[in-house]
């Protein structure tokens, strides 16, 4: 999938990521998305390059909980570096 279709994925996981780990991380929404966004774009990036789940290739439900899943351990990762 491209590149675009993962930033849109983020946007969204970005959203999705903060709903399932609320809390307050300074930057509001906007840093959310931004984070949602690298999220997803590294865990397909991971989900690809490992080769788990079969070929990451359009909108569908394994692309999209991919992209949420790297957007949690991304927001999770801010909020340990933001801790320390």
């Amino acid at each position: 999938m491209g590149i675009i279709a993962w930033i849109i994925f983020g946007l969204i996981a970005g959203a999705i990521a903060k709903l399932i780990m609320p809390g307050n991380d300074g930057g509001g929404f906007i840093l959310t998305c931004v984070l949602g966004v690298v999220g997803a774009v590294v865990g397909g990036w991971l989900a690809t390059m490992f080769g788990f789940g079969g070929d990451i290739s359009g909108f569908d439900m394994h692309s999209f909980l991919i992209a949420v899943v790297g957007a949690i351990v991304v927001l999770g990762i801010f909020r340990l570096l933001r801790r320390a």
